[in-house]
C-alpha cells in the first residue's frame, strides 16, 4: 500500500474545505431563509444571543454533514473509481510487459457500465495482440526454418566449387545448385512481402471488367513446356464470354499458384483438368489433377502459411503459395475449397462473383 504523500494530504484537505464551504453556504442560506420567514410569520424578535446560538449549532451541523459527505464520497471513490481503475491499470501494465493472457473480469456493481466497456475493449485488444504475437513468433520460426535449407545447399555447393581439380561438368552442376538455392530464397522473400502487404491491406484491388476464360487460357499456356516435358495430359472445359469484375493481376497469382501445384504434384502420364462454369451469381473455376492427393488432415491446413503436406516436394516450394491464394480470394470476397483423396488427386474450386 502506498504511503500518503504531502501532495495527497494537501489534496484531501482542499477537497474537505471545498465540501465544507459548499455545505456551509447551502445550509446557511437555507437556515437564513427559514429563520427569516419564521420570524416574520410568528412575529419573533431575533436577538444577538439567539443568532449566536443558532450560528454555533449550524456551524457544527455543517462540519458533521461535511464529514459525512466526505466519508460517503471516499467510500464511493474507493469502490466505484479506484478499484476498477486499479484493475484496468494492472491489466494494461501486464499487456505492456508482454503478457497477453491477462483478462479483466466484468464489474457487477451498478454504475460500472463505462468501466465494463473499457474492460471489454482491453480484453479484445489483449486477445488480438496475443494472436498477433503467436503468428509473429510462428512466422519468424518458419521463415528461419525455411531459409536454412537453401542456405545450407548454397554453402555446400559453394564449398565444392572451391575445389581446384573440379571438372567443368561438376562446376556447372554445383553452380546450378547455388543458383537454384538463391532463386528459391528470392521466391520465398517475394511471397512473404506479397503476403504481408495483402494481410495488412497495403494492396488494394484494382477492379476491372475482363474475360475470365481468356485469362485462364493465358495463364495455362505459360506451363506448356512443363506439361510437354513431363508428359502430362491437359483437359479443358472453359465456357466462353464469362465476364467478371475483379483485380486481374491478383487473380493471375491465384491461377498461377494453382496450376503450378497441379503440375508439380502430377506424375508423368497424369492429367490436369481446368474447367470454368457459371451459376446464377458466381463464376466457378476448378483445377483438378491426378497426383498424389492428400489426407483430410492435410486439406484442413493447406491454406496456412508455410504448411507443406508433402515433404517429398518441399524442395520445390515454401508453403506460401496457397496462403497467398486464400488471402487474394478473401479480398475478392470469393470462396475457395479443396477436395482430395490420397492416390487419386486433388480438385481446387474457386468461386468468383460475376457481374
Amino acid at each position: 500500500m502506498k504511503k500518503p504523500t504531502l501532495q495527497n494530504i494537501l489534496g484531501s484537505i482542499s477537497s474537505f474545505l471545498l465540501f465544507f464551504l459548499t455545505v456551509g453556504f447551502i445550509v446557511s442560506c437555507c437556515m437564513m431563509l427559514f429563520v427569516s420567514i419564521l420570524a416574520e410569520t410568528m412575529e419573533l424578535a431575533l436577538t444577538s444571543d439567539n443568532v449566536a446560538a443558532a450560528a454555533k449549532v449550524t456551524f457544527w451541523n455543517v462540519v458533521l454533514i461535511t464529514l459525512l459527505f466526505k466519508l460517503a464520497d471516499y467510500i464511493r471513490r474507493k469502490i466505484m473509481v479506484e478499484r476498477p481503475t486499479r484493475s484496468i491499470t494492472e491489466a494494461t501494465e501486464k499487456i505492456t510487459s508482454g503478457d497477453f493472457s491477462v483478462r479483466i473480469k466484468p464489474m457487477q456493481s451498478s454504475g460500472m457500465e463505462g468501466f465494463n466497456q473499457i474492460a471489454m475493449a482491453i480484453n479484445q485488444m489483449a486477445e488480438e495482440l496475443g494472436c498477433v504475437e503467436t503468428l509473429r513468433t510462428d512466422f519468424i520460426a518458419n521463415v528461419s526454418h525455411e531459409m536454412k535449407t537453401p542456405l545450407a545447399v548454397m554453402q555446400n555447393y559453394g564449398t565444392l566449387l572451391q575445389a581446384p581439380d573440379l571438372s567443368d561438368e561438376k562446376r556447372i552442376e554445383y553452380a546450378k545448385g547455388v543458383t537454384d538455392g538463391s532463386r528459391r530464397m528470392a521466391d520465398m522473400m517475394t511471397n512473404i512481402l506479397k503476403l504481408n502487404r495483402l494481410e495488412n491491406q497495403q494492396i488494394y484491388p484494382e477492379v476491372s471488367e475482363f474475360d475470365l476464360g481468356e485469362q485462364l487460357c493465358e495463364c495455362l499456356l505459360q506451363y506448356e513446356n512443363i506439361w510437354e516435358k513431363a508428359d502430362i495430359g491437359i483437359e479443358t472445359n472453359i465456357a466462353e464470354n464469362i465476364q467478371v469484375k475483379a483485380d486481374a493481376e491478383l487473380l493471375g497469382h491465384v491461377w498461377n499458384n494453382l496450376f503450378s501445384n497441379a503440375f508439380k504434384f502430377t506424375p508423368s502420364g497424369g492429367t490436369v483438368t481446368v474447367s470454368l462454369t457459371t451459376t446464377d451469381h458466381h463464376a466457378v473455376v476448378k483445377v483438378a489433377d491426378t497426383g498424389c492427393g492428400m489426407t483430410a488432415e492435410v486439406g484442413a491446413h493447406i491454406f496456412e502459411k508455410f504448411y507443406q503436406g508433402d515433404s517429398s516436394h518441399s524442395v520445390q516450394g515454401n508453403g506460401l503459395g496457397l496462403a497467398l491464394v486464400k488471402r487474394v480470394i478473401d479480398i475478392m470476397q470469393g470462396e475457395i475449397s479443396v477436395e482430395s483423396a490420397v492416390g487419386k488427386g486433388s480438385t481446387f474450386t474457386v468461386k468468383i462473383r460475376r457481374m
